[in-house]
């Protein structure tokens, strides 16, 4: 069975196989989450990036889809990028925000990595409110680790809202 954890802290420096990344489309660095991961991860993934544009990605990452790349000089052996979509009060989409939980699992468990470090997808400049993004996450995490071989889900959270956010779901 897997772990299913929460931590306050910069994801970063997380020590996992997998770190997973809230990316833009385009793959190629941005704000919050994205620039963080691209800054201390260094130029590798940014090249790795680059390739995938140049080749099977032409128009981008679709939202709710998953890529694998290297994680350059992070602590974890690959970055899964997945683009999260922007909160509507409008239209529901939270499956497509399931989606960015379950299809970075799916391509984690081809990569074989036993450990994985998410952040809260979408709930900064997406304005996704964080109590229902961590009741999508946990959700999401949860059907998708049934029988798969992770040791670890771990949530890593910047701040203290977010934390006790994904708490009360966990």
């Amino acid at each position: 069975m897997t772990a299913i954890t929460r931590v306050r802290g910069d994801i970063t420096e997380q020590h996992v196989d997998v770190i997973v990344n809230a990316a833009n489309s385009s793959l190629l660095g941005g704000g919050g989450v994205d620039g963080a991961i691209h800054r201390k991860g260094g130029p590798a993934i940014l090249a790795e990036c680059r390739a995938l544009r140049a080749s099977r990605l032409g128009r981008g990452l679709p939202t709710g889809r998953a890529v694998a790349t290297t994680a350059g000089r992070l602590p974890a052996r690959w970055v899964v990028h997945t683009v999260g979509p922007v909160h509507s009060p409008d239209e529901d989409r939270s499956g497509l925000l399931a989606s960015c939980y379950r299809e970075s699992l799916r391509v984690a468990a081809g990569l074989g990595a036993a450990t994985v470090a998410f952040p809260a997808i979408s709930t900064g400049v997406f304005r996704w409110p964080l109590a229902d993004a961590a009741r999508v996450a946990v959700s999401a995490v949860r059907e998708a680790t049934a029988g798969r071989d992770f040791a670890e889900v771990r949530f890593v959270l910047f701040d203290d809202r977010a934390y006790d956010a994904f708490g009360a779901e966990l």
